[in-house]
């Protein structure tokens, strides 16, 4: 690399510069170009109604690895979240269409509570998680996407993990497709 004095351009071995990106500058970009769905809302319902229209009601039609479900209760499944935090990052679903935690019957809340646990566990096993954010957003006003399906968030951390990305260029790196998670996810589940 060249020294970067004002707007210099910079050279890296092997690195071309790209037509049409604007002046060239010391940054090289990772694009993301999946993140855009999510801030586009695909996949997002456009009514609160049950039915093929929710994500949460339609994923578990399908086949876990199609719906990337990595386990299913009685009342409730875990699936990974198709714009994750962190890698690993899992959501604990309520078959039935309910907004708000206290509609849950006493099953519901004893899988969605043992799923939580599980996915805790099988995380460790598969990246020796440090800790995790474990929650739900109640409501819109609260933050949730999909506010009309209750779902719950077991998000991974490790120490670090907050680097400079999701700072500095509001960018997460996730180094594995979320399909190879969920397989080692699965095979990593442990029976409660």
């Amino acid at each position: 690399m060249t020294d970067l004095p004002g707007d210099t351009p910079y050279e890296l071995e092997g690195v071309e510069e790209q037509d049409g990106v604007g002046t060239p500058d010391p940054f090289l970009r990772l694009w993301t170009p999946h993140r855009m769905a999510y801030i586009a809302g695909e996949n997002k319902p456009t009514t609160g109604e049950a039915g093929q229209g929710c994500p949460f009601c339609r994923i578990p039609t399908l086949a876990d690895v199609d719906g990337l479900i990595v386990r299913r209760s009685a009342a409730a499944y875990a699936v990974l979240n198709l714009y994750p935090y962190n890698p690993g990052h899992l959501m604990v679903v309520p078959y039935r269409h309910v907004a708000d935690y206290t509609e849950l019957t006493p099953d519901e809340v004893s899988d969605v509570a043992t799923l939580t646990q599980q996915a805790m566990q099988a995380v460790r096993i598969v990246s020796a998680a440090h800790g995790f954010n474990i929650g739900m957003n109640q409501g819109e006003i609260a933050g949730a996407g999909i506010a009309a399906h209750l779902h719950q968030h077991v998000v991974p951390r490790w120490g670090g993990d907050a680097n400079f990305m999701p700072v500095i260029a509001q960018t997460k790196v996730l180094p594995q497709l979320l399909s190879e998670t969920r397989a080692l996810l699965a095979k990593s589940w442990p029976s409660i």
